[in-house]
């Protein structure tokens, strides 16, 4: 190496250190997370693997340079990814943790997935059916949620598909996302955005999208990719790619099942218009066979006391300050998830984070509300509610499920219930429908539920706020 190189190398380093990119194993971030190796890197952001100091818990931290996207524009997605990853929250979707801010930096503190990406899994060859298909329903059911409140990803792909330590799937990468607000006056989504083979054909069009219908046609893609080991459409020339894919010009391997072929032909259907819908595909024989709603995996005991028994510890810094514990299972096994400062100005109905970024959405899914009763005593009400209406009850970890053993119109009625900690004592409990009819589901929460609960509410949030009981 010369004396010009090595001069331009000298300087190369000392601009990354002094713009904080190069960042030291065993760094700590905001006095609560410590860093480990990192994990990926892109043109604005960094991922590390990380430690929370005070529980022990793995994380993975998302570190972007605040100047760069301020520089180009990007604030406002970031905002936005910030505001879409707190509205889905699901067991397929990578969890937001927390977000923190220096002059320079913006954190996320995420849930760190160890598996990888699926891609890495696909790119050895092609997965068997069974195997596919399980990614496939886990893939759709996230989706369907995501839609659910009003969100759509727009970026659906392999390398943005994760896969934890026990093989399912987390959705990843909210940075391309949208939500339901982002519709202009006809209803559609405008932006061209997307992986080009993976991008449906009316995106490629310029002609407005349903956002929905859009990753629909991502899905399918992954699911031929997930079967076959290679892509539907894949061509050197984009512009012959893309008349491929707006014919959806694709031939489906001789290992294909009959029933896998006939839904591929459902999904990719080039007209967003007759396109299959997430509801029809889960109605689908094939997607039904061996599926199990995540909710109800979710509320499964556990084999493990501590979800972080089995981290790795090479890759992280050693610490003579470590405060992680095993606790029993039998000790405070209802402990009530405490929100941090983020989440408590995101669920706000005043500082409601989403109205900081987007219009308000009025078709809120769920209602809240706050009470100065215990965790234990919020739980023993309902459970006594549910000993009275002949409801199931599960619980876990602040989340109470319960379940209707009347079938009603759609099924029986579920409802969960999910105990927050504000403070020790002060709590906010979120009530929402996951499985059933709305409207007995509306008439059970205005008839039993609500009036049963109102000497213990304090403040509510939500659209049936009209109805309910005031607090006394």
């Amino acid at each position: 190496m010369n004396l010009e190189e090595s001069n331009l190398l000298s300087l190369f380093i000392w601009i990354l250190l002094k713009g904080g990119l190069m960042e030291k194993k065993g760094t700590v971030i905001m006095e609560r997370y410590e860093l480990g190796r990192l994990l990926g890197q892109g043109t604005f952001a960094k991922v590390y693997r990380g430690r929370n100091i005070k529980t022990g818990q793995s994380v993975a931290i998302k570190m972007i340079d605040k100047e760069k996207v301020l520089r180009v524009g990007l604030i406002e997605q970031i905002k936005r990814e910030i505001s879409v990853m707190h509205l889905v929250r699901h067991p397929n979707v990578v969890e937001l943790y927390e977000v923190m801010a220096t002059k320079t930096k913006i954190y996320f503190a995420m849930e760190y997935v160890r598996g990888g990406e699926l891609f890495n899994k696909v790119a050895k060859g092609k997965l068997k059916e069974d195997v596919a298909c399980k990614y496939f329903q886990q893939l759709i059911e996230s989706v369907d949620f995501c839609h659910s409140r009003g969100v759509y990803h727009r970026d659906l792909k392999p390398e943005n598909l994760l896969l934890d330590e026990d093989g399912n799937l987390k959705v990843s990468d909210f940075g391309l996302s949208a939500l339901f607000e982002s519709k202009r006056k006809d209803g559609l989504l405008h932006t061209t955005c997307g992986t080009p083979a993976y991008v449906a054909p009316e995106v490629i069009s310029k002609r407005g999208y349903d956002g929905e219908k859009a990753d629909i046609w991502s899905c399918g893609v992954i699911l031929f990719v997930l079967m076959a080991g290679f892509l539907p459409f894949h061509e050197r020339n984009l512009m012959e790619m893309y008349r491929r894919i707006s014919k959806a010009d694709y031939k489906c391997p001789q290992w294909f099942s009959p029933k896998v072929k006939k839904l591929l032909v459902r999904i990719l259907d080039p007209n967003p218009v007759t396109r299959i819908t997430v509801a029809k595909i889960m109605e689908n024989t094939w997607f039904k066979k061996g599926f199990i709603p995540a909710d109800q995996l979710r509320l499964q005991p556990e084999d493990k006391s501590d979800n972080n028994h089995n981290d790795r510890k090479d890759d992280l810094p050693s610490s003579s300050n470590d405060n992680s514990e095993i606790r029993p299972e039998s000790v405070d096994a209802m402990k009530p998830i405490c929100l941090n400062a983020f989440d408590i100005i995101s669920l706000s109905p005043g500082f409601d984070l989403s109205g900081l970024f987007e219009k308000p959405n009025n078709q809120k899914a769920e209602a809240r509300f706050t009470t100065k009763n215990s965790a234990s005593a919020i739980v023993s009400k309902l459970e006594e509610i549910a000993q009275i209406e002949h409801f199931n009850v599960k619980k876990k970890d602040g989340l109470v499920q319960m379940q209707g053993i009347k079938v009603g119109r759609k099924g029986q009625l579920a409802i969960e219930a999910e105990i927050f900690e504000v403070t020790p004592t002060y709590h906010m409990v979120e009530v929402k429908k996951r499985a059933g009819d709305t409207m007995e589901y509306e008439q059970f929460c205005a008839k039993e539920l609500w009036p049963s609960l109102k000497d213990m509410i304090w403040t509510w949030q939500g659209e049936q706020q009209q109805q309910l009981p005031q607090p006394l």
